[in-house]
């Protein structure tokens, strides 16, 4: 019986149908990993492949969704999954193809918006309810995530062990530009969302 549904169909709307099953079979691994503690969201802008960056002190935190950037994996998936339940849902009633596509863009992007915005707002709330980053940063370590610019002239991204969690944060630094991947230490909490670090140099004796 599927296989007759399935050449039933016609070849936009096997696209679509794959579209929307592969979108919704990743995001609900992505949820799953998410809740375990083991995020699979992967930056497509300068921000490592596969990064771990949810709170993984076991207390089921939603930390390192904090930035509002558009090009990542998940939102990709997020779009993905309302445009395709969209497309394949109204097709029957909704005989133009421009139309069609125009609202299930709509709802792609109001998909992504509402998951950003989640998002922001649990991040949000863990770091204000868990940690004080003007008491706990200094002399914290960890890496850079994405590249923050040199002589204050921007904010970067940085994720840090702090209070036994790995959490994600804005940062600047006062030399030259840190390189996404570089190893930083805190020097101090500019604000509740901002820390300046510099570069951690390792010496060999």
């Amino acid at each position: 019986m599927l296989s007759q549904w399935w050449s039933s169909l016609d070849p936009m709307m096997r696209v679509l149908w794959i579209i929307t099953l592969t979108s919704s079979l990743i995001f609900l691994i992505q949820s799953i990993m998410t809740f375990l503690g083991a995020d699979a969201d992967s930056s497509m802008d300068s921000g490592p492949v596969g990064d771990i960056d949810i709170d993984v002190d076991g207390s089921g935190g939603f930390e390192g969704h904090s930035d509002m950037n558009l090009l990542t994996f998940r939102n990709l998936v997020n779009f993905c999954m309302g445009f395709g339940w969209t497309s394949v849902l109204l097709r029957p009633g909704i005989t133009s193809t421009t139309i069609l596509f125009v609202i299930a863009t709509i709802v792609g992007v109001a998909l992504v918006a509402a998951v950003m915005y989640m998002f922001k707002w649990l991040s949000t709330m863990q770091q204000s309810g868990n940690i004080d980053l003007y008491k706990s940063a200094k002399g914290c370590q960890g890496k850079v995530y994405l590249t923050i610019p040199g002589e204050r002239s921007g904010e970067g991204k940085v994720q840090i062990s702090i209070n036994n969690s790995v959490r994600e944060y804005q940062a600047i630094t006062d030399g030259p530009e840190i390189k996404t991947g570089t190893s930083i230490t805190v020097l101090e909490a500019v604000d509740s969302r901002t820390v300046l670090v510099e570069e951690l140099i390792s010496y060999i004796v």
